[in-house]
């Protein structure tokens, strides 16, 4: 029976869900769009008893991965997937990484141990960078005024769409477990990205800013900490996963804002 678990149903594993529900699937949660109670052990052993796959996006704590510490004994025998970040590869001042690269060395050090405690039970442990999508892109960042340029020279990030990080969990269902990284083929500068928006808006992008100028949060400081490029050979050569919207150009072409009728 094609019946799937997802620990913690947010924005990417809502996608995830909806395109097996498409396909006949029965999907079951815990999370705030789910039905079943994390807390609730009972509810949860009976529903990982049905399921034939089981899917975690909850991160990882102060003290551990809460799925792992409450849960793990139950998910023997069943097909697992994890969604981790590429944040466990911490700062590369800008250089390339792939799956074979050291974990552990930046400031996601609870992202990193839970990443390879996935791994270790032979877990698809899918790497994602920064998501965006329908409801979370620059142009909702514009419209909200906290679009933001910051001048950094050679500052680079990866991203990914939704969607495309649904297509690529749905394609390691056939594929061996291990690590797999869900990028887009164009790391580049947010400053691109909002630039681009900007254009297709048909607005002036904002000013650039210094780091101070800007007051960022801490974290978003340590967002911009980081610079580093996710190569995504290994998902497109493994899991036969190519990206829909392979540059942020083409993701946002999908996502500029309708006008009000």
């Amino acid at each position: 029976m094609a019946h799937l678990f997802i620990f913690g149903l947010g924005y990417s594993a809502s996608r995830i869900a909806a395109r097996l529900a498409t396909r006949g699937w029965t999907v079951e949660a815990t999370g705030s769009a789910g039905t079943i109670d994390f807390a609730d052990s009972a509810a949860v052993q009976a529903a990982l008893e049905r399921a034939s796959h089981v899917l975690s996006s909850v991160p990882p704590g102060e003290t551990g991965d809460p799925v792992l510490d409450n849960y793990a004994a139950l998910l023997s025998g069943k097909l697992l997937s994890y969604l981790s970040s590429t944040g466990v590869y911490g700062n590369t001042d800008g250089a390339w990484v792939d799956e074979s690269a050291p974990t552990g060395g930046g400031r996601r050090s609870a992202r990193a141990l839970a990443d390879q405690c996935w791994l270790e039970i032979g877990a698809h442990v899918f790497r994602l960078p920064g998501i965006y999508g329908p409801g979370r892109s620059a142009f909702e960042r514009i419209a909200a005024g906290k679009a933001q340029r910051i001048d950094l020279p050679g500052q680079v990030f990866s991203r990914v769409h939704v969607d495309d990080i649904a297509s690529g969990v749905l394609a390691g269902f056939d594929a061996p477990p291990g690590a797999y990284n869900l990028a887009d083929n164009l790391p580049c500068s947010q400053n691109s990205v909002i630039e681009h928006a900007c254009r297709l808006a048909g607005i002036e992008p904002p000013p650039l800013q210094t780091l101070d100028q800007a007051q960022l949060s801490p974290m978003a400081r340590g967002f911009y900490a980081e610079n580093r490029r996710v190569a995504n050979g290994k998902a497109k050569r493994v899991l036969g996963w190519q990206p829909r919207y392979p540059t942020f150009r083409e993701g946002l072409a999908g996502l500029i804002p309708q006008p009000s009728p």
